[in-house]
């Protein structure tokens, strides 16, 4: 972790010391956090760690946001804002797009997209609110940081569940196009080009955000908790000082990466494992974190080593 920042009363510095002031900005600038957020008199939106904090399916915002290759949710919107229109998020649109209107008016926003001026759920809700305001057959960008406004906990139904569809690739992109055949040249490649860097992904349905997928030759687990970083690193350790960290007989725990606020662990399977039939284990390991997690007592020295292990394998994305 950072250290905390010294610059005092500033309403754009991490309230959770997610940032020290030497490292890069989360923001994406590729300065560092001191020179850029961190900064009196820096950029106008302010730095918010766990933007996505408040929304339905937090976890799997994040993990759309920064895991999942191909996937698509229905938005549902709170009333007055946008007419009852149809709005999709999706992981990624043609060349990154933030945001496309249809020709039927509906309105796909992006995820993975560069933009990242500090509060990315700022970014998202002015792209939505833009797209909102064009015309049918527009593509929307987003130029520069968008003035104040509100965020996307401001504009989505709290109480609409957030339902995550994964896909097998890009084709959904053009799933209802009548004829494929007269799609663009530029379209048609970047559609194949999305396809091939896809890794496989299935997100397991016994916890929520947990995402098996392959890579190479490798498959892994990754799971986005909702947990504070202090009291997960204590369960984890105390997991993994009892050997009750595996995921199933052979999946180990790597580490963990930190993204918008919150820990994802990483588990490695034996290659071949696959996603079928998984959700046993990971009911298993489910129940075993939530009794480490409502386990109080002071760690152990064994576990202290284990939690500093934990610790020192994070990588911060995000």
């Amino acid at each position: 972790m950072g250290k905390k920042s010294r610059v005092k009363s500033r309403v754009d510095a991490p309230a959770d010391d997610a940032v020290g002031r030497r490292q890069q900005c989360p923001c994406g600038s590729g300065r560092r956090y001191k020179h850029c957020h961190g900064r009196a008199g820096g950029p106008p939106t302010p730095y918010v760690a766990r933007t996505f904090e408040g929304l339905p399916g937090e976890c799997d915002w994040v993990a759309l946001r920064e895991i999942v290759p191909a996937a698509t949710a229905p938005l549902r919107l709170r009333d007055g804002v946008g007419d009852d229109r149809d709005v999709q998020v999706c992981t990624l649109l043609p060349l990154g797009m933030p945001a496309l209107v249809r020709a039927d008016g509906s309105v796909w926003l992006g995820l993975q997209v560069h933009a990242n001026h500090g509060d990315v759920s700022r970014d998202l809700a002015y792209t939505l609110e833009l797209a909102l305001a064009a015309r049918p057959g527009s593509q929307v960008s987003l130029d520069g940081p968008p003035p104040a406004g509100p965020r996307l906990q401001e504009v989505v139904d709290p109480d609409a569940d957030f339902v995550v569809t994964v896909h097998d690739g890009f084709d959904y992109w053009l799933a209802d196009t009548q004829d494929t055949a007269d799609t663009d040249a530029q379209a048609a490649a970047a559609l194949k080009t999305a396809n091939e860097a896809a890794a496989p992904t299935k997100r397991l349905a016994s916890v929520d955000a947990a995402y098996w997928t392959r890579m190479g030759d490798r498959e892994y687990v990754r799971w986005v908790l909702p947990h504070s970083e202090a009291r997960l690193l204590d369960a984890l350790a105390r997991l993994h000082a009892a050997g009750a960290d595996r995921l199933g007989d052979s999946g180990r725990l790597l580490g963990m990466f930190r993204a918008h606020g919150l820990l994802t662990p990483v588990w490695e399977l034996a290659i071949g494992t696959g996603a079928d039939g998984f959700d046993e284990h990971m009911s298993g390991l489910a129940s075993r974190l939530d009794a480490a997690l409502d386990d109080e007592s002071v760690l152990s020295s064994e576990q202290r080593s284990a939690r500093s292990g934990l610790a020192n394998r994070q990588v911060t994305i995000r």
